[in-house]
Order: structure tokens, then sequence, then C-alpha cells
């Protein structure tokens, strides 16, 4: 039967298995370079792999890293892994389900849940499920996203440094054919492929040889952990943003024992100078007084213990990967403020498009440079109804939520007023957040009706005396003048190609 004598037998299929691992193995060559095993370089390896990609998966250190970021996955990445079918490795981990925010404006609360349109994915449920996200320690995350690129056979997995790409010249263009590394600090090792995907991180040692744009940094997170027992958060299963005359800080759980505060301060803060006696003195006399009664004793616990540290808060808008043979991905790529926790939902977002633009019916040999560039391009703009979402909603709320001038402050109140609204005013936000809402256009919506709603708050507190002069139409002016400052250059930077 033609149908039986075309299909491969399982011998033959193994045997290609054993040819292209020792291929990988001994000859470092392979139809994918991944260079960095972090969340979008393990989960794109296995992606890739799963489609019969042999793929060599390249990390400078394989223990499980310890970071005070990369916490948080929203819901879209939760659904986003769950596609990749890597949702096992968000079990084992102590891994707290996450319901939703609580935002704390000058010690008023809100609760803003995760909405009711979760996908139900086995077919039986009936009623609409609420979405949820999750929260872990970010290197028992990362360790299980590896033991699934290392038990996968079409990967192969080395404990090496990357340190140069290696290329080939024509009068037309460079192509990158491969890395150059560096093992055990002493061993030259050479890696080859048709496509090397770059997933180095937010400290990218390649980013600015291949990418016009440079991160921009303008405050930093500093990390506490608290021991959860001694500090119960007010709304259990929820992120917690404390808003005040500081920058906002962040409270979330990431195990049974443990909860993360994350601190934002701005560079130049003059209360975290070494003559006002350095970070630590501005936690205990700025922060502290602004937390929920609850928390304070274990925060007040954590700074003396002085186990702090920190991690630079950046902006990177996206470019078009231009480069043949080569592929720029994740915090390499794009960032953004991790205030709202979108970085890893963003990552694994990528991946789910990559894989289906990269899939060997549409691409069937990785070699088609020219189509290969064409798919990167689809890529970079077919991302935006989650990337640019995310990316702008980040960068301006943490523009209102680190307010430093008076209109702002209004964009602010007028946030906090819109939230306490409930019903759209709340759902509409928070699902953007999340990345189950992936509409610009309900941004912006939502973003301006804020700025509007901080007019009529400003004009309510001013009093029909100031309306009556004037004086309360120039400072709606300047509200709304403000809101289209904070709006519209992350707008245009997720416009440019």
């Amino acid at each position: 039967m033609p149908y039986i004598a075309d299909t491969p037998s399982e011998s033959s299929i193994a045997s290609a298995h054993d040819i292209n691992e020792e291929r990988r193995r001994l000859h470092h060559d392979a139809d994918v370079v991944v260079v960095g095993a972090g969340v979008l370089g393990s989960a794109i390896s296995v992606a890739l792999a799963d489609q019969g990609r042999s793929v060599i998966l390249l990390e400078k250190s394989l223990k499980e890293p310890d970071r005070i970021v990369g916490e948080l996955l929203q819901p879209g990445g939760v659904e986003a892994l769950g596609k990749l079918g890597l949702q096992d490795c968000l079990e084992d981990i102590d891994a707290i389900p996450v319901k939703g925010y609580g935002v704390f404006y000058h010690n008023q609360p809100v609760e803003i849940p995760y909405p009711n349109n979760a996908v139900d994915r086995t077919g039986t449920q009936q009623e609409p499920m609420r979405a949820e996200g999750r929260s872990f320690h970010h290197g028992r995350f990362i360790s299980k996203l590896r033991a699934a690129a290392l038990s996968h056979p079409n990967i192969t997995v080395f404990e090496t440094e990357v340190t140069d790409m290696i290329t080939s010249q024509s009068e037309i263009s460079t192509t990158i054919i491969g890395v150059q590394s560096l093992t055990k600090k002493i061993q030259k090792d050479y890696f080859f492929a048709s496509l090397t995907i770059v997933a180095d991180g937010y400290n990218s040692k390649f980013r600015k040889l291949y990418s016009s744009n440079t991160p921009v940094s303008k405050s930093k997170f500093w990390g506490l952990e608290l021991q959860h027992e001694d500090c119960p958060l007010p709304m259990p299963n929820h992120g917690h943003v404390i808003l005040s005359d500081n920058a906002p800080l962040l409270l979330y759980q990431i195990g049974s024992h443990e909860t993360r505060a994350l601190v934002d301060i701005p560079e130049n803060t003059p209360t975290t100078s070494i003559a006002q006696g350095g970070v630590k003195a501005h936690l205990s006399s700025m922060v502290l007084p602004t937390l929920p009664a609850s928390v304070r004793p274990a925060f007040e616990s954590a700074i003396e213990k002085g186990q702090l540290r920190s991690m630079p808060n950046s902006f990177l808008p996206p470019a078009t990967n231009r480069t043949p043979g080569l592929a720029l991905l994740g915090d390499a790529l794009n960032m953004r403020h991790p205030l709202t926790g979108g970085g890893m939902t963003v990552a694994l977002n990528d991946v789910v498009l990559i894989k289906s633009l990269l899939d060997p019916q549409i691409v069937p040999d990785l070699d088609n440079t020219p189509l290969v560039l064409g798919q990167l391009r689809r890529f970079h703009w077919q991302r935006k109804n989650l990337t640019a979402v995310i990316n702008i909603l980040a960068q301006a709320l943490y523009s209102l939520f680190a307010a430093n001038d008076p209109q702002l402050r209004y964009l602010q109140k007028g946030c906090f007023r819109y939230f306490q609204l409930g019903g759209n005013c709340i759902d509409g936000p928070v699902g953007l957040l999340a990345g189950i809402i992936r509409q610009p256009l309900v941004l912006f919506y939502h973003f301006f009706a804020v700025a509007f709603l901080s007019i009529w708050v400003m004009m309510c507190e001013k009093g029909v005396l100031s309306a009556l002069t004037g004086w309360s139409a120039l400072q709606g002016f300047l509200i709304f003048y403000k809101a289209c400052v904070v709006l519209f250059p992350y707008i245009w930077a997720e416009l440019r190609s």
C-alpha cells in the first residue's frame, strides 16, 4: 500500500534522531542554535524541536538562576505556556495562583481582579472561568523549562559562554552561520546552524551589534524577600501596588513562605544619597511608613538583614531583525518597565508566534534566508496586538504611578478613581495588563478616559470659582497635554520598524 510504503518506519525515525544527535554532539551542527537558556531561549528550543528541527541550546551556567524579577506570569503567559505544551513547568515549583491586583493609593485600597473571560481548555466548563496568573521563584521556573529542553530528543544543551558570532561574507551581505564560545573558560568551541537565535537577556552582549535601539533605564527595582508568615498580605493571591508620594512599590507572594517586595527608586533620588544614609535609610524612613500595617514588621526585618539586590528598569523598543541568519529575541530585543509583570508573557507569546511563522510547512528549510527574513518581518508587526499593548501600558502606568509633577499626580489620582468605578473600568485595563485583551484601541480608550476623569477630579477639587476664572480650564488642558506626552512617544516607538 502506497501510504504505508511512503511512511517512515519507527526505526528510520529513530535512526534520523540518532544521526542528528551525533551531528549536534560531535560536529556542533544543527538547524538552530539558541544562545541563552532563559524563559524565551528554553521555550523556543522546545517549540522548534517539537516541529522536528534539530536544536543546539547554549547557556553560560546551568545552575538555577536567582533573580528578583521574572517572578510573575500573567494569565496571557499561562495560556501561551499551555499552547507550547509546557504547562507542566508550573507544577512542583510552589507556584502561587494570582487572581488580580490590589492597588493602595495613600492607604486607600481597591481590588482589581482578572476578568471572567478566561478560555476553558477542557471544553467542559459551562460558566466563564476567571483568569489566573502564577507567581513563583524565578529560578525554579527556569529550571523546569531547561529540564524540558534537556529531555527533548531533538535538543542538545551545552554549558558554554558564547563570545562571538561566526559570519559568512558576500558582496551583498554578511550572514550569521553560527557562534564561537568558550567552555570552562579555556576551550574554544564553534557551533553552526542555519538560524542563530540570540536570547541572552537584558544585558545582551550582541544587541548593540545587531539592533539600532539601545535600552533606557531611569530607575532600579530594589528587592527584598519577606517571610510570608510574618507579613500577611491584605489581599491574598493578589499582586499589591502601593502608591504614595514615592515611586511605586510591589508586593506579591512567590512561594508558600516567601513574599517579594520590589521598591522602585528613580535615579538621583535625594533621600538615597550617602549623606542621607543610602538606600537602606530611604527604605526605612520613606517607604516603610507607606506600607500596609501587616507588612511593616517583615519589611523592617528584611531591611535590617540587609539582603538588598537591585535590577535596572529598562525600556527598549523592538527593532526588526534584518541580519541574515540571526534573530534577536526576548529581552535582547524588547523590554518594558517590569511594573506590570509583562516580560515573560511577551516572551512566551513571541515563541508561540515564531513557532507558527517558522512552521516547516511554511519554511521547509531555514537555509532559505530571504524567506526566514520575511517571516521575521511579519513577526515584528504581528506581535504588536499584544506586545505593543503591554509595552505602552507598562511605560504609561509607570509614568502615572511614579508621578513627579502636578499634572501626573492628577492623572495618578484619576487612574485610581477610575478603578474605583468598577465594571469595565477594571475589566478593560486589567484585561490589557493580563495579556487577555489584545487590542491597542482599547488601551487608548481607557487611557484617555482616565485623562478626562482626572480633569473632572481636578475641577471638582478646585471648585466653582476656579472654573469661572478659567484656571481649571488651563489646568485641564495641561493634564490632557501631559497624558499625550506620556502616551504618544511610546506609540511612536512601537510604530517604528
